[in-house]
């Protein structure tokens, strides 16, 4: 069981780029992580490592899990459930990318891992949070946060259409769900990156990207994984309390 003093956060896709900035900053913060990651064991090692040598009084662990599969997000949970004894806040982070394409070019296949990774492991994890925070579930309320992306807005076109798509779907559901737990004890929020200077370009087949698109950017440069995480752990704090439904660009005014 958690100290009592610690707030419990579940972090999808913790392991490397925004999630394991957003995952660092909670528990500098003095909050009790659990986060998520697909395959990278040696970033997910490295992160508990860190948090280790950091000698934190908070706590801090990992487990496997692909949130497009709706076993492996139970068992997150019931992980979670093991560990800590609760939860107060859950941050969706995980999601994928894929090459620069267009919509002529697009098979079924990818579209619909763009949309079981950034849509329904989205979902399905906000479900189960839900199902232990909700006042008419016993629980006692918490924060769920949303990672979205300006692309939403932009539209991306000539380069992922279908990302843009699946997180403007990301940006309704915020908003619907926000408002249906509201009266639940549960604030519900979003966070829009723009162009955020992590390895998710090169996964993408644009290692360059951030650098290239500074440029188009009103600040004139990418942003970093931190600043994200900052608005994350606003959100999820009680400093947010009167705020949900929102949804909040970290763009450079892009």
């Amino acid at each position: 069981m958690s100290n009592e003093a610690h707030p419990v956060a579940l972090v999808t896709g913790g392991s490397r780029g925004i999630g394991a900035a957003i995952v660092r900053t909670l528990i500098t913060e003095g909050w009790d992580v659990l986060f998520t990651y697909r395959s990278d064991v040696a970033a997910a090692q490295a992160l508990t490592e860190h948090h280790s040598a950091a000698q934190l009084a908070s706590r801090c662990a990992a487990v496997s899990c692909d949130v497009s599969v709706e076993a492996d997000v139970l068992a997150a949970f019931a992980r979670c459930d093991a560990l800590y004894g609760r939860i107060d806040a859950l941050v969706n982070n995980a999601g994928v990318v894929d090459r620069k394409i267009r919509v002529d070019e697009l098979t079924v296949a990818r579209i619909e891992r763009m949309f079981a990774v950034n849509v329904t492991g989205t979902m399905i994890c906000a479900r189960e949070a839900v199902r232990r925070m909700s006042t008419i579930h016993g629980g006692q309320g918490g924060a769920i946060v949303n990672i979205s992306s300006a692309a939403s807005r932009i539209g991306s076109p000539g380069e992922y259409v279908d990302y843009a798509a699946a997180k403007g779907a990301v940006d309704t559901f915020t908003v619907g769900l926000a408002l249906e737990v509201v009266a639940e004890g549960i604030r519900v929020n979003g966070v829009r990156p723009g162009v955020i200077d992590t390895e998710i370009h090169a996964s993408g087949g644009q290692p360059d990207r951030a650098a290239r698109v500074a440029k188009l950017i009103p600040m004139q440069r990418p942003g970093t994984a931190q600043e994200v995480a900052n608005m994350v752990a606003f959100l999820c704090s009680p400093k947010a309390s009167y705020m949900t439904g929102a949804i909040i660009d970290v763009s450079g005014g892009r």
